[in-house]
């Protein structure tokens, strides 16, 4: 009911009160005759007004103690909004509304825990409990605000796993986060380690994925340093034990010094992420303090990478032709197609082994093979066309494979030039064969059903599992000229490389050997039962032209020069 009140209620209590005693004291003290009716009824009428405004007291002093009780509520509410949630609830709201009490305490408690579990978010890393990015970055901060310049040198290691991909790949994302877990303990025990040892604690971190990081506020020198990095190679080099399972690792560690090497956190991180790249890209497992000659090779490769951007919207590559010769008739059967840069600052063509390792790291190589794919499939329509019957190779790097519409893009490349499936040929290297997806053998199936051959290159260089070789959708294996670099000189190296060459063909396919450089290596490949090389030795890569004039037959040549 609107427009009621605590005071309007007490006066209707206290009116109600008063009716109610002078009621009864006319019905139980009037006697008629006996005196004058109005005396008696001014005598009930005072004892009414008597009772009434007793009541009217005795209900305006509860009033008053609730309304206080109310009072103090609203203050603790109004406190509480303001960010106080440890004072007590006052001991007015518990003895006058104990039921509001109880609630505001539970709701203090409630949102307490709450603050607590955001902040925990906000702050930790839920998979390690180690600082996330925002919090590591905090306090690394704060300690160099706070540094004295008497405190010597600090340090600031970029830890990155090796392997722990492959981790997530073969035992999924729960036994991932486990394994990062576990990482998180030993890095602690680092930490501990070096502060019994007599060095200062050290903020440790979670940036992102696998990637970690270590700060020490205060450290004697680069020496100790390299000690720390050492100790946590050895913590992560042991062996992890994950249930049933066992996890072999390691670390690539990049090392920045303040204020050597900067002296805020964003040219610290950087010098550190230099420094560990530097250290994965030369073979992993390594500690690499950070240098200046880093600095101008990571400088390099960020221009190189913008240079290959450009390169492929001013369509500076091509591409050149390697023969695969059948040494019984000298006829090629196939030309591996291989993409250069003919870049226009410099005199020379720039060979793959300068730019694909870069294109792969930084993703330009999906970009690149899309420009391979297109312009390999023109030229198999138009030799096509003229009557040249020879495949064409091209080589599938791990990161187009990754692309979840690589094969769509083929599909549509070869239907845009017309390209016929039988003059194409898909080189996947031995570790990516290995690892396929069933998503992309099924892909690879479906186009050898439509006449594109697939064969599996670098073979020798990785592992291969023997079960899993003669289920792939394969035509062709190409042995790596590691396997036959010493052939003509070594027992060992023709008993290997017999054993090698027999397994494939056993298992119904063709083998190329590659990196034939000299003509006793390909006499013992020929006893060994080799007939398909491909090398310097026969022939080096070279443009399109000059192939086609050599292998394809002058009258087909003298026609492309007259088209």
């Amino acid at each position: 009911m609107q427009g009621v009140t605590l005071k309007s209620r007490a006066a209707a209590f206290a009116c109600a009160a008063g009716a109610l005693v002078f009621i009864l004291s006319l019905v139980l003290g009037y006697t008629p005759g006996q005196e004058d009716d109005l005396l008696q009824i001014g005598r009930s009428l005072i004892i009414a007004i008597l009772c009434g405004t007793m009541s009217w007291a005795s209900a305006c002093r509860t009033i008053a103690t609730t309304a206080t009780a109310i009072d103090a509520a609203t203050e603790r509410l109004l406190s509480a909004a303001h960010g106080d949630l440890q004072s007590p609830v006052p001991g007015d709201i518990r003895a006058e509304l104990p039921d509001l009490s109880v609630a505001m305490e539970s709701l203090f408690s409630q949102v307490r825990t709450n603050l607590d579990h955001v902040q925990a978010l906000a702050l930790f890393d839920q998979v390690t409990g180690l600082a996330n990015r925002i919090s590591f970055c905090r306090q690394v901060e704060r300690h160099l605000a706070e540094r004295d310049d008497s405190e010597g040198m600090a340090a600031l290691f970029f830890i990155d796993l090796d392997g722990f991909k492959n981790v997530n790949d073969t035992l999924g994302h729960a036994a991932g986060d486990q394994l990062l877990a576990r990482v998180a303990g030993r890095l602690r025990e680092v930490v501990m380690a070096q502060v019994s040892g007599g060095t200062g604690d050290a903020v440790i971190g979670r940036l992102a994925g696998d990637e970690f990081t270590m700060f020490f506020p205060t450290l004697p020198g680069t020496s100790a340093a390299a000690r720390i990095a050492r100790a946590i190679q050895f913590a992560l080099g042991e062996r992890f034990d994950l249930g049933s399972q066992h996890v072999d690792l390691g670390a690539s560690i990049g090392i920045a010094c303040y204020p050597d090497h900067g002296d805020t956190l964003a040219t610290l991180l950087r010098a550190a992420d230099i420094a560990m790249y530097h250290a994965k890209h030369e073979g992993r497992g390594r500690a690499e303090m950070y240098t200046a000659e880093l600095a101008l090779e990571a400088a390099d490769r960020a221009e190189l990478e913008r240079d290959l951007l450009l390169a492929l919207q001013r369509d500076e590559f091509l591409l050149e032709f390697q023969p695969q010769i059948e040494s019984s008739s000298g006829r090629a059967v196939a030309a591996e197609a291989l993409v250069r840069w003919a870049h226009p600052d410099r005199d020379d063509i720039i060979m793959p082994g300068a730019f694909v390792p870069v294109a792969e790291e930084s993703g330009t190589i999906v970009a690149l093979g899309d420009w391979v794919m297109s312009r390999v499939c023109e030229t198999a329509a138009r030799w096509a066309s003229n009557g040249i019957d020879q495949r064409i190779a091209i080589n599938i790097s791990t990161r187009e494979l990754a692309q979840a519409d690589f094969f769509l893009r083929l599909r549509h490349s070869i239907a845009k030039h017309q390209a016929p499936p039988a003059m194409l040929e898909l080189e996947i290297t031995e570790s990516l064969a290995m690892d396929m997806e069933p998503r992309v053998l099924e892909q690879l199936r479906a186009l050898r059903q439509d006449g594109v051959r697939v064969a599996i290159d670098d073979f020798g260089t990785g592992y291969s599992n023997l079960s899993r070789l003669k289920e792939l959708p394969v035509d062709r294996v190409k042995i790596d000229r590691s396997l036959v670099r010493d052939i003509a000189t070594s027992a060992e190296a023709r008993t290997i490389c017999s054993a090698v060459v027999g397994l494939i063909q056993g298992l119904g396919m063709e083998v190329v050997v590659e990196g034939i450089e000299n003509q006793a290596q390909m006499d013992v490949l020929r006893v060994i039962g080799c007939t398909l090389f491909q090398g310097y030795h026969l022939a080096r890569p070279t443009g399109e032209q000059d192939y086609l004039d050599r292998y394809a037959g002058q009258a087909i040549a003298a026609e492309r020069r007259n088209a």
